[in-house]
């Protein structure tokens, strides 16, 4: 009995340094405490868009980031349903969802935008039977738009100067958002949803393997 306590507690003292090391590595994401750094801590100019295509008087990339802000801020659970007009009317959403709310409310409705340009280019698309109310929330749909009209920017993390606020970024089964904050490194923060995280703004990009691509609202 008393070789079974200690196997037991052996066992617990195990694990839980297993999981002290994967959290100390990022491996289990979660919100540093360190200091967050600017474009300024790194002299990197802020980048404005010339375009403000609702005509706001807010450019479009900085409008678009500051909607995609202004939507993580309701605190949206993750959940994946269908909607009659493809945009989710409840408390419930998805990853894509950060971008096609931040881009809506920035004059960019991309459930239209996405289903003409399915239906003018659908061989450019894995659809099989076109739906309007979900394609825009597919990341597989949304990379080959991007990839057709937004501007195409580096993979590379360590090219610092390349990131800006409000870049979409795509990873291989997941999209989010890249914030105006850094690490000391000057790699972004990432704002995205998904099923699991400690925040909705989380420094874990150096944890990815699985990035795609890199654009900016054009």
């Amino acid at each position: 009995m008393k070789r079974i306590i200690i196997l037991f507690i052996m066992s617990v003292i195990c694990i839980l340094s297993i999981i002290v090391l994967l959290y100390l590595f990022n491996i289990i994401p979660h919100k540093k405490d360190e200091k967050k750094y600017k474009n300024e801590d790194f002299q990197i100019q802020t980048y404005k868009s010339k375009v403000d295509k609702d005509k706001d008087g807010i450019d479009d990339q900085t409008d678009f980031f500051q909607n995609v802000r202004a939507y993580i801020a309701t605190k949206p659970i993750y959940k994946s349903k269908y909607y009659e007009f493809g945009y989710p009317d409840d408390k419930y959403r998805v990853c894509t969802d950060v971008i096609a709310f931040g881009l809506k409310d920035a004059g960019y409705d991309i459930r239209e935008l996405l289903d003409e340009d399915v239906r003018k280019y659908r061989s450019k698309y894995d659809i099989d039977e076109i739906d309007k109310n979900i394609d825009f929330r597919r990341v597989s749909n949304l990379n080959v738009y991007m990839k057709q009209y937004f501007v195409t920017l580096t993979n590379d993390l360590y090219d610092i100067d390349e990131w800006q606020g409000g870049d979409i970024i795509v990873f291989e089964k997941h999209i989010g958002v890249i914030s105006d904050k850094r690490n000391d490194k000057g790699v972004p923060y990432l704002i995205h949803h998904t099923d699991v995280q400690s925040d909705y703004e989380e420094d874990i990009l150096e944890t990815r393997n699985d990035i795609v691509a890199h654009y900016r609202i054009s």
